[in-house]
């Protein structure tokens, strides 16, 4: 069998496809394996009402991908374990019902409860007025607004080579007129019963003129990865706290509270070490080191590190992100002075790519860890105890 292609959506031809479930039955020479299906459907009700979810099983490996929701990962589970955060946002909101511009520019968090989302195209970090961009998007709300963007193309591919991959694209635009117009090309693919997946993005400028882009991958994860007790390990040359809030914690960046009442969030800038290949790797352990959640990335794409730690109650949203970027989530200004915004010409593009991989035993912990270290001892990591200006 050579790759099939099946496509779901594309607005130009007017194709869409409300519901369908592929797997074994319906597709039977794309792999000996019974166990892997793909079940595409529309969600009803409340302010999921028309949110389109595509449910991917590897055999061994479950996500839930929103193209509703600029092809954002809700939640997963590997082997029972499950993946993702419990947010007071507890189902996916339609883009439709988000005002971006409400609570002072605050209105993405009405909608954030992703396992992965992206924070972008045009801007990332607080809301503001950023007098020295484009006029026309000078009034810039939290973390931009590729996450409540719906897909205009999606399609799967089922490629049995090498055991079988199963591969999701997804195409978004952002753009507007007189303003930046950027193409969101994404790929998300995963090997049939293995535990990790890829994702696999490209950004291209559409419009007639240089713009500014911003991209930060808000990876959320909650219990049981996070508890108390919990370790974030990292090879890095140096890191600073973003602000006052975060340099009180400072001695215990890399560990983490139980959930509390009241506790406000705290954030870290890292400049990261890579591997021979030009690679990071960022886990978060729980506290018996059984349980590892590993984000690898290729620093030359994704140069900044962010780790967010809200270890505020569960009822609350008890999470931590791991957040590689092509920037830091500061105001884009700041951004701008430290020459980490991304300027491409008309036609231009750049490219990124991230690995996820669930470990559910301490052996692959330990493997992991004893990389990290090794990578460490390359340099003296420099940690500052307040906020330093090329950070933040």
């Amino acid at each position: 069998m050579e790759a099939k292609q099946i496509l779901f959506t594309d607005v130009s031809t007017q194709t869409w496809i409300e519901e369908i479930q592929l797997n074994t039955e319906s597709d039977s020479d794309f792999s000996a394996n019974p166990d892997w299906s793909i079940h595409k459907k529309q969600l009803h009700g409340g302010q999921s009402e028309g949110v389109d979810l595509i449910e991917v099983h590897n055999g061994e490996l479950t996500l839930s991908i929103l193209p509703t929701r600029g092809m954002g990962v809700w939640k997963g589970s590997f082997q029972g374990i499950p993946l993702g955060w419990e947010s007071p946002v507890k189902s996916p909101v339609n883009p439709a019902y988000i005002n971006l511009s409400e609570r002072g520019g605050l209105g993405w968090l009405s909608g954030f409860n992703e396992l992965i989302c992206r924070c972008g195209l045009i801007s990332n970090g607080p809301p503001g007025q950023d007098t020295a961009g484009n006029p026309i998007e000078s009034e810039l709300t939290l973390h931009g607004r590729i996450a409540n963007t719906p897909a205009h193309y999606v399609s799967v591919e089922l490629d049995p080579s090498d055991g079988g991959w199963i591969r999701i694209t997804g195409k978004v635009e952002e753009g507007m007129l007189f303003g930046s117009h950027f193409l969101l090309e994404s790929i998300l693919e995963t090997r049939l019963g293995s535990n990790e997946f890829m994702i696999r993005d490209r950004v291209t400028n559409l419009g007639s003129a240089p713009a500014e882009s911003e991209l930060l991958y808000h990876i959320n994860i909650g219990s049981p990865f996070l508890e108390a007790g919990s370790r974030f390990e990292m090879p890095f040359a140096e890191m600073a706290p973003r602000d006052p809030r975060a340099a009180e914690g400072i001695a215990d960046f890399d560990s983490y509270l139980g959930p509390l009442p009241d506790y406000a969030e705290q954030a870290y800038y890292f400049d990261p070490i890579c591997d021979e290949n030009g690679t990071t790797p960022a886990l978060l352990s729980n506290k018996e080191g059984g349980l590892g959640f590993l984000v690898g990335f290729r620093k030359a794409d994704l140069p900044c590190f962010t780790l967010w730690k809200n270890t505020q109650t569960e009822s609350a949203g008890y999470v931590t992100g791991l957040e590689p970027g092509i920037n830091f989530p500061n105001f884009r200004a700041v951004e701008r002075e430290q020459g980490r915004l991304r300027t491409l010409s008309p036609g231009d593009s750049y490219q990124t790519e991230i690995r996820i991989s669930i470990l559910n035993n301490s052996d692959s912990v330990d493997a992991i860890r004893q990389k990290i270290t090794k990578l460490s001892g390359k340099s003296q990591s420099k940690i500052h105890n307040a906020t330093q200006a090329r950070f933040s």
